[in-house]
């Protein structure tokens, strides 16, 4: 067999093999979403996927390693989402626009990823995936921090942090009910969440804003 060859072979394995795994992934985020983690079966993956379950077996032991790898590359996505939509900002942008902005971009993250949700706060989940949320979470809030700076420069590091934590609690509590309303409704809550946020951010930046205006006097 030519070299070339030899070497094609194995690329093809591994691609039909990725392609395979993906198709398992989404099959397990079909079934975590409909059934919840702890309900969920690597039979009931395998039968989502069109898979038997031995073919499941030979890419992943059992259901929490899915949850693992499914958890894993959501993971990824997200830490992408969150630093383009929290990207350091010119402080002269409207709050409302940066409010909107940010929080269009995680409720899109998270509508085309209902699974996201559905895996990171069930009550079953896997310690991997606790802690690597743990850490996602700590990372969002210092970014959240220095995007809350960039309105509020002379605000002291405790009064950030604290901003910041509520910020991200409202988003949680708004979060759950916009996953739970579809079409319009769900378009409704999304504009409700961001009017809760820029009316809490607003009278906390509004010395800035009079300070801005005055020197423009």
């Amino acid at each position: 067999m030519p070299e070339n060859q030899e070497k094609e072979q194995p690329r093809r394995r591994q691609a039909r093999g990725e392609r395979r795994i993906a198709q398992l992934l989404e099959a397990a985020a079909s079934v975590f979403c409909t059934t919840g983690y702890t309900a969920a079966s690597t039979n009931a993956i395998a039968r989502e996927a069109g898979v038997s379950p031995g073919t499941l077996y030979q890419f992943f032991p059992n259901k929490e390693a899915i949850a693992i790898e499914l958890g894993d590359r959501l993971m990824h996505q997200m830490r992408e989402t969150y630093g383009e939509a929290l990207a350091p900002i010119d402080p002269a942008t409207p709050l409302e626009e940066a409010v909107g902005a940010a929080v269009d971009r995680f409720i899109a993250f998270n509508c085309d990823h209902p699974v996201f949700f559905a895996l990171m706060h069930g009550p079953d989940i896997p310690g991997r995936i606790t802690e690597e949320h743990d850490a996602l979470h700590a990372t969002l809030l210092s970014r959240i921090e220095g995007l809350l700076s960039s309105f509020l420069p002379e605000a002291p590091p405790a009064d950030l942090t604290r901003v910041a934590h509520m910020c991200l609690g409202l988003y949680k509590a708004g979060l759950e009910l916009i996953l739970g309303h579809e079409g319009a409704e769900r378009e409704a809550y999304v504009q409700e969440l961001k009017d809760v946020l820029i009316r809490y951010l607003e009278p906390l930046v509004g010395d800035r804003l009079g300070h801005a205006r005055g020197s423009l006097g």
